[in-house]
């Protein structure tokens, strides 16, 4: 698995090299969020920053523009959504689609570890719960405005659906698919089954 990790971080790394002669101006835009979220986009667990490589760009662009807005981040309990604020202001309105379509340029990282949980279970509960939205394979769906799952970490998983639980998410009348997630955030009946479906998405993440 360490061995599978590297390479994909060299791999990566080396993939963000093509891009940044591709379009310097939006990787040089994009090194202030590598502190946090990688040069590749792979994301920080420690740092509780989310993989952002290969998302959709559709789907980046509109989390940064309702960051800026104060869309999502707003409630007070939201320590990391309100540190992202404050990183999104340092970008302008007109950054933000060139910075969103890099990311998404990027080769989808593979979140580190073994998944633990009940498989079965997890798949019965994604695939009636999830799947027809986030997609089959966790790939998300752009024509439904959905991320894709797979190459985030569990931690960050289960906290973002913990947030949407608990109206940290979903509560601002501007976010519509954000209300759609804190409908769907109850659908779950206990932590254990929620801790099965992460482990069913991050099955799925394929390596490169």
């Amino acid at each position: 698995m360490k061995n599978l990790a590297r390479l994909t971080l060299v791999m990566s790394l080396l993939w963000v090299s093509l891009l940044v002669q591709a379009d310097p101006d939006a990787a040089a835009k994009y090194q202030s969020c590598a502190v946090c979220h990688g040069e590749g986009g792979q994301g920080n667990v420690e740092l509780g920053a989310p993989a952002l490589a290969g998302q959709g760009a559709q789907y980046l662009e509109r989390q940064l523009q309702y960051f800026k807005s104060g869309v999502r981040g707003a409630d007070p309990r939201d320590t990391q959504g309100l540190q992202m604020q404050a990183m999104v202001d340092t970008l302008a309105d007109e950054d933000i689609p060139a910075v969103a379509a890099y990311l998404s340029g990027l080769p989808p990282a593979v979140p580190a570890g073994v998944p633990k949980g009940d498989l079965k279970n997890g798949n019965n509960y994604y695939q009636s719960k999830c799947g027809a939205c986030h997609g089959g394979q966790a790939q998300g769906n752009s024509g439904l405005n959905t991320p894709a799952l797979s190459m985030l970490n569990g931690i960050y998983l289960k906290q973002q659906f913990q947030s949407f639980q608990q109206g940290l998410r979903g509560t601002h009348p501007e976010d519509k698919y954000g209300r759609q997630m804190k409908m769907m955030s109850s659908s779950l009946p206990t932590d254990k089954d929620l801790d099965d479906v992460i482990a069913y998405i991050q099955s799925m993440a394929k390596p490169l």
